[in-house]
């Protein structure tokens, strides 16, 4: 089991800009001590396992152009003109 002082909760409150209650110290350091006691358990579970990362493996994949029929998009949209939506301009000229 991790150990976290009554001391060191403080101290770490201190640093940290927290106020705690008198009553609530207790509280924190079992918190705490239930925190860091998982993070230690995820890290020996970690360490067990064998981790194979590839790095920079580029897929490669023919592009395939197909035609698609415009219509049923355009059909939705608020304003179109021939096989183009129309929207507003953003850029002045």
């Amino acid at each position: 089991m991790v150990k976290i002082t009554r001391e060191e909760v403080l101290k770490l409150a201190e640093i940290s800009k927290i106020y705690l209650h008198e009553n609530e110290i207790d509280l924190v350091v079992e918190q705490l001590k239930s925190v860091l006691g998982y993070a230690a358990k995820v890290s020996d579970i970690a360490g067990d396992i064998q981790i194979q990362s590839v790095k920079n493996v580029n897929i490669y994949r023919d592009d395939i152009a197909l035609h698609t029929d415009p219509q049923p998009i355009l059909a939705q949209a608020p304003e179109h003109e021939d096989d183009y939506f129309v929207v507003l301009p953003i850029l002045e000229k």
